[in-house]
């Protein structure tokens, strides 16, 4: 994923998790605020050591950001995103991934056009 869609600094994650709403279902729980400043939407990921060692967590980023890297063009500009695993997530394969979130973000409203229409990305 690209440097200017991704939500890193301890403040940026703090502010969403303080002003942010939730949206939550079995695997994810997703964090979204709206940013004052004008840009693209910026993803932050957060993996819990409960979730696994080392390796487990750092699949289960990958594959996260493998999906929304497809979507980032989709999604509504100015705003923050944080996206947390839950437990479910360490077992599942690339399309559950890609269902799961799809779900929590239709349910966040995160989508300004339909991410499904371009397939061939």
């Amino acid at each position: 994923m690209q440097r200017v869609y991704r939500l890193k600094r301890r403040n940026d994650f703090r502010r969403v998790f303080r002003t942010g709403v939730s949206v939550a279902n079995r695997q994810f729980v997703v964090y979204v605020a709206k940013r004052l400043e004008a840009g693209p939407a910026r993803l932050g990921i957060s993996v819990s050591r409960k979730l696994g060692k080392a390796v487990v967590r750092n699949r289960v980023k990958r594959l996260i950001k493998e999906v929304a890297r497809h979507w980032m063009k989709h999604l509504r500009p100015q705003t923050d995103i944080v996206v947390i695993a839950r437990n479910p997530v360490a077992n599942m394969s690339y399309d559950q991934v890609k269902s799961s979130l799809r779900h929590v973000f239709y349910k966040a409203n995160l989508f300004q056009s339909n991410p499904e229409k371009n397939k061939k990305e």
